[in-house]
Formats: C-alpha cells, sequence, structure tokens
C-alpha cells in the first residue's frame, strides 16, 4: 500500500497524549470536560512544536456533556488563540475517533491545515439531562434514546448479552479475555509503556498520574464468582464489563508535506477510515462490519494487520468482533484496554490512537519494522467506525 502520491493530501497524525484513565465520581470528579482537555491541548502544542495561532480548528468528541462546544472552551482554557475555532461531534462511543476520522479527511480535501483532534469525557460532571413534560415538568432519563423504538434501543449490558448470544461466546472466554486485559495493563503500567503518552492532571490534593483502573489483584476464581449483571442467568458480569470512567486524549493531524516541513520525525499515516450500521439489537459487532468494509476497500488482509486496538465496552462484543474479523483475541490490545483502564465514552476512540502510535514507536525501535495498526470502536445505537494507520519515519 503505498502512501498518497501527492503528500498535501496525506494525513499524518505526528502526536498524541491522553490524561489518565480513572473511574468515575472518583480521584478527577471535580474535573470538568474541559478541565480534562485542555491540558492535553497545552501539551500536545508544546510536545510537537505546534505554532498555536496556525491550528485551523479543534475538533473534539463528547457524549454525554453539558453541550456548549467543549473544543472550543477547552482549547481557549488551553491557551490557544481566540483565533483559532472548535468544533464538538457526537457520535457517542465513537466520538473521538470520528473527530479524528474528520480531521484526517479535511486534510485529504487540501490545503495543508493542521488540525488538533480527540475526545474527551467527565461522566463524573455530566449534567442531568430531562425532557420537558406537556405540563412544563421535566422527566429525567440516564440515557438518551438512540433509535426509533421499533428498532430496538437495549441498554448496553443487555446489547452485549444479545451479541453473546448470538455470536456463542461462553461466560469462560469472556473472563478469560478480562483478566488477559487487566494483566496486560497491570504489566504496561508497571514497565513504564504508559509514561510517554501520558498528561498528568493536577488535582485537589495531589497530581493524577496513572490509571486506576487496572486490578493486580484480579484472579480466575474471582471472575468466576461475579453474578450476571444484565440479564438473569447471562454471561455477562461486572468482571467482564468496561467501568465508566472519565478521561481525555487528543492527537495532532497534518499533511504528510506540512509535518516534513514542522521537521516532525516520525507519525501514523491515516490510510483510511470507515463507520457502518448494524441491527441496534446487537450493537456491539458494529467495529467488526466498519474493519471489515474497510480492510476490504484497501485489499489489506486482517492477518496483515499488527497493532490492533479495540475499546473493550464488554469482553463478549470484542471477542464476537475478533473472531469475525478471523483475528486470534489475544493479538488486540497488547497493553489491556477498557475491561481494564475504563471507558471514557467521547474519549475512548482516540485513546485508541494514542495507544497505536506508542506502540508503533516502541515496535520501531525494537525492530524497525513500520507496523500497520487498527483502530475499532462499536458504537450505541448499532455502529461501528473504523481507522487504519501505517507508523512510518517522515
Amino acid at each position: 500500500m503505498n502512501v498518497h502520491a501527492d503528500e498535501s493530501l496525506q494525513p499524518v497524525i505526528i502526536a498524541a497524549l491522553r490524561t489518565p484513565i480513572c473511574r468515575a465520581n472518583g480521584q478527577v470528579k471535580h474535573f470538568r470536560a474541559p478541565d480534562l482537555l485542555a491540558p492535553v491541548i497545552r501539551s500536545l502544542v508544546e510536545s510537537a512544536g505546534v505554532d498555536a495561532a496556525a491550528v485551523d480548528d479543534v475538533i473534539i468528541g463528547n457524549a454525554v456533556g453539558g453541550g456548549g462546544n467543549v473544543a472550543r472552551f477547552a482549547a481557549l482554557q488551553a491557551g490557544l488563540p481566540i483565533s483559532v475555532p472548535g468544533l464538538t461531534v457526537d457520535r457517542q462511543c465513537g466520538s473521538g475517533l470520528d473527530a479524528i476520522a474528520l480531521a484526517s479527511r479535511l486534510v485529504a480535501a487540501g490545503g495543508d491545515p493542521l488540525y488538533i483532534a480527540g475526545g474527551v469525557e467527565s461522566i463524573s460532571t455530566a449534567p442531568a439531562r430531562a425532557n420537558r413534560n406537556d405540563d412544563g415538568g421535566l422527566d429525567f432519563y440516564s440515557r438518551a434514546t438512540f433509535v426509533p423504538m421499533q428498532y430496538g434501543d437495549p441498554d448496553m449490558g443487555v446489547a452485549a448479552e444479545n451479541v453473546a448470544r448470538e455470536c456463542g461466546v461462553s461466560r469462560e472466554r469472556q473472563d478469560d479475555y478480562a483478566l488477559r486485559s487487566h494483566r496486560r495493563a497491570v504489566s504496561a503500567a508497571e514497565d513504564g509503556r504508559f509514561v510517554s503518552e501520558m498528561v498528568s492532571l493536577a488535582g485537589q490534593e495531589t497530581s493524577v498520574t496513572r490509571d486506576d483502573g487496572p486490578r493486580p489483584s484480579l484472579r480466575a476464581p474471582m471472575m468466576a464468582r461475579f453474578p450476571a449483571a444484565f440479564v438473569p442467568g447471562g454471561t455477562v458480569t461486572a468482571g467482564n464489563s468496561c467501568f465508566d470512567a472519565d478521561g481525555a486524549s487528543a492527537v495532532v493531524v497534518t499533511s504528510l508535506k506540512r509535518a516534513r516541513a514542522m521537521g516532525a520525525k516520525d507519525g501514523l499515516l491515516v490510510l483510511g477510515c470507515d463507520t457502518s450500521g448494524v441491527d441496534p439489537e446487537l450493537l456491539g459487532v458494529g467495529a467488526a462490519y466498519a474493519a471489515e468494509k474497510l480492510l476490504s476497500e484497501l485489499r489489506v488482509a486482517p492477518d496483515d494487520v499488527d497493532l490492533i486496538e479495540f475499546n473493550e465496552a464488554f469482553a463478549a462484543q470484542t471477542i464476537a468482533c475478533l473472531d469475525h474479523l478471523g483475528i486470534a483475541p489475544q493479538r488486540a490490545n497488547l497493553d489491556g484496554g477498557a475491561l481494564a483502564l475504563g471507558h471514557a465514552y467521547g474519549a475512548s476512540g482516540a485513546v485508541l490512537v494514542t495507544r497505536l502510535l506508542a506502540q508503533a514507536r516502541r515496535r520501531y525501535l525494537q525492530s524497525r519494522e513500520s507496523p500497520l495498526g487498527l483502530a475499532m470502536i462499536s458504537i450505541a445505537g448499532g455502529m461501528g467506525t473504523a481507522a487504519l494507520m501505517r507508523y512510518s519515519r517522515l
């Protein structure tokens, strides 16, 4: 697969950072969405040597915030000039990855622009939401309705059970996968593999510098004791499901031509992005269909992909998607995923890309390989987004 012949049209991600991912209502519960995102934007500008006034737009995904264009708010809070606009996008769990995809497509449209793109979620400070009744009273709800009811609109855990049943994913496989995610994340943290991608957050009493989700003490017998969490007699439990989290992640996206002019040393060439719709009752398989479509269009076999980052909202849907693509589950999320780190809705897709860049850089240093990386995420309402990237020295 060749890089675009016109370097001014080839999107490349030259920097990617994230905050620690922390349990909702935990140690960053006082941080609102801009408070999480602004340090990431500020650090990206500094570390990538970006002229802040030259940023063409800040494109940020967010799922359950209070509106008001968090991208613009956080950009100004980060110290970017008032001339830099902001755009907030919502494709629920896919928002962060779709923000990066949008920025990449804008680069491919021409003009050598430069974007900061990613996602943020502060579930801890998300506003209460309500519909207004005819009498003016408020009818509060815990989550939005994602599709018309005739299509089915299951809660996420119920949808994961649907996928487990439909795709034949056993409780044993789910528990084994979730346990491996925790073990990998614990090992990665102990080895310092997250340090280069992390922006610490200055808390009320101390700085927050580490993810707080991975559990070193988790063992198989403990996993087996978790009861079904969503459907009586089901296989999806609290142990093989992710937890809600707060966090932010963003990247710098520009053209290959401009990246080289800026003196960037390396990056992820964005080869393609795609989104697909699936049955909302089986929303967890959306990522597989998006990835299948994307890989087919680019004529890339799943076995040719070196690094795979999948948002592990539930072990059931993760395994089902990887099975569909013919990818052995142990090949995905080499440093653990959302089952261990947590799911910060709008940020999670951007976290996948940040993880890919960090892993690709390590792979190159170890073997001088230029790996292919695939980011995938399933989305509420029955969708999925995937992006294929290749690491390259510039």
